[in-house]
C-alpha cells in the first residue's frame, strides 16, 4: 500500500493555516502544522509575499505529494473578498510552482468530511481533528481547518481509486476499431 503527503492550506490574508498529514489507505498521521501570519503593518504586496515565501518554505521542509486549499467562502464586503482571493491565489500558485497537484474544496465539503455535516462550527472541527490525529496535539482553529482540508482530500482520493476500481467495463470508453 502505497502512502501520499498531503499539505492542507486554509487560506487567509491574516493567519493561513497549514497542515501536513499522510494517508496510507484509510490510515491518517499527522506530520506536522502551523499558521503563517504576516504582519498587519506591511504593505499589501508585501503581505503576499510572505506566504507565498513561507508556503515554499513548508513545501520545502515536508515534501508533500500533492496540496489542497479550501474555497472561500463569499463574504459580504467586496473589498474583502478580494484581498482574501489575493491570499489564496499564493495558496494555489506556491504549489503549483512546486510542481504539486493542487485540489480545492468548499468549505462544507471539508466540513462534512471530518465531522460528518457540512454546517459544523470550527470547534466541531478542532475537536474532530484531535481524535482524527490525536499526535498532532492542540491546534488552532486556522491549523485545524488546514488540515482538515488535508483529510478532505484524502478520503476524496480513496473515493476516487474506489470509484476507478469497481467502474463496470461497459462505462469504459470504447476504442475505434
Amino acid at each position: 500500500m502505497t502512502s501520499v503527503r498531503i499539505l492542507g492550506l486554509d487560506p487567509g490574508l491574516r493567519r493561513t493555516g497549514w497542515g501536513v498529514i499522510v494517508a496510507e489507505g484509510s490510515r491518517l498521521s499527522h506530520v506536522a502544522h502551523g499558521v503563517i501570519a504576516p504582519k498587519d503593518s506591511l504593505p499589501f504586496a508585501e503581505r503576499l509575499l510572505v506566504l507565498f515565501d513561507a508556503i515554499e518554505a513548508v513545501i520545502a521542509a515536508h515534501s508533500p505529494d500533492e496540496a489542497a486549499v479550501e474555497e472561500t467562502f463569499m463574504n459580504n464586503n467586496a473589498a474583502s473578498a478580494l484581498k482574501l482571493g489575493h491570499a489564496r491565489a499564493m495558496a494555489l500558485v506556491a504549489p503549483a510552482r512546486a510542481g504539486l497537484t493542487v485540489a480545492e474544496y468548499a468549505a462544507t465539503v471539508v466540513k462534512k468530511s471530518v465531522v460528518g455535516t457540512g454546517g459544523a462550527d470550527k470547534d466541531q472541527v478542532g475537536y474532530m481533528i484531535r481524535r482524527l490525529l490525536p499526535t498532532a496535539g492542540e491546534t488552532t482553529a486556522d491549523a485545524a481547518d488546514a488540515l482538515a482540508v488535508a483529510i478532505a482530500h484524502a478520503h476524496a482520493r480513496k473515493a476516487r481509486a474506489l470509484t476507478a476500481r469497481v467502474a463496470p467495463q461497459s462505462l469504459a470508453p470504447k476504442s475505434a476499431a
